[in-house]
């Protein structure tokens, strides 16, 4: 689908519109110039640094083609619109803004997404959001929520929305919403949220966004879980491990002591929800011969610089 353009005529694609039919295609076209202007103002930024302890399984900003993720109704409701950023790299998005019509339900579904080991998954969805109060003529109709949804399966092809199966995460409202005043003026407000899912029962699962009449567009979707990383404390090794399930989870994991050292107290630590290590018990110490420099054992005598 080809983005609609500033000035673009847009009453064809609201041509069911039983009340200011004109007059709100015309708004409509300066809304969705609004959401492309700002979307692409957010691509000047494309470049995305994230903490160590986090594992990215799904990232529509480094997505390669289109989405292409399902939507029902297949036509009228979300659609996605690519547009080019500064370096002639397309950005996905989706954008949906039927807020004439009373009772919306579209609903857009992600690929599936293998969750790779991880039991609690991250969802950050960077969006924005119109300003109902902006918008004349759509009282009781325009919304400024969406919902978020999951569903767990084994089956990486499932070819419809079956709305029936999908649970609800949570009800996600913008912090901020954006006006024409805001646009005029270059003045962004993109909303970022974050929700967490636990995900225990199958390979994997899909995420559902449901819109209930909001005029809003997706800049991005980000799906992650996190880890507590390989470390060495008391001279013993703890892997990489991945965090429990619940929110006040803690794992026990053992560590393995490093070369050139022995056991003194078996050697414990505790990964955190939050991927950070806590409660180190026992450790290590160094053979006979063998001191500790800088997290190791190394003979004594040695050169700092030189392996035992």
């Amino acid at each position: 689908m080809e983005p609609l353009q500033p000035g673009a005529r847009t009453a064809a694609n609201w041509g069911h519109t039983r009340f200011h039919a004109s007059y709100m295609a015309a708004d409509l076209c300066r809304i969705f110039s609004s959401l492309l202007w700002i979307i692409s103002l957010v691509s000047c930024s494309r470049t995305r640094i994230y903490p160590p302890n986090e594992v990215t399984l799904l990232d529509t900003r480094t997505v390669p083609g289109e989405l292409k993720w399902a939507a029902s109704p297949s036509e009228g409701g979300w659609e996605e619109v690519s547009i080019m950023d500064e370096k002639n790299i397309p950005i996905r998005t989706y954008q949906v803004c039927n807020v004439l019509e009373p009772s919306q339900n579209n609903w857009l579904r992600t690929d599936w997404i293998p969750r790779s080991g991880a039991q609690r998954v991250y969802v950050e969805v960077k969006f924005t959001l119109r300003d109902c109060n902006s918008l004349p003529g759509v009282t009781g109709t325009c919304k400024e929520t969406f919902n978020l949804y999951y569903h767990e399966s084994n089956e990486d092809r499932e070819s419809y929305i079956k709305e029936s199966s999908f649970i609800k995460v949570d009800t996600v409202a913008a912090d901020e919403s954006f006006t024409q005043v805001d646009v005029g003026d270059r003045i962004m407000k993109l909303n970022t949220e974050v929700r967490d899912v636990k995900v225990t029962t199958r390979k994997g699962f899909y995420l559902a966004f449901q819109d209930v009449g909001a005029c809003i567009a997706l800049v991005s979707v980000r799906v992650f879980f996190k880890t507590c990383p390989l470390t060495i404390r008391n001279l013993a090794t703890f892997p990489d491990t991945v965090t429990g399930a619940d929110t006040s989870s803690l794992v026990e994991v053992r560590g393995s002591c490093v070369n050139q050292s022995e056991e003194r107290d078996e050697p414990k630590m505790y990964c955190g929800a939050d991927g950070e290590w806590l409660v180190p018990i026992g450790g290590c110490l160094c053979s006979t011969g063998y001191e500790e420099k800088g997290g190791a054992c190394k003979g004594k005598g040695c050169d700092r610089n030189t392996s035992p």
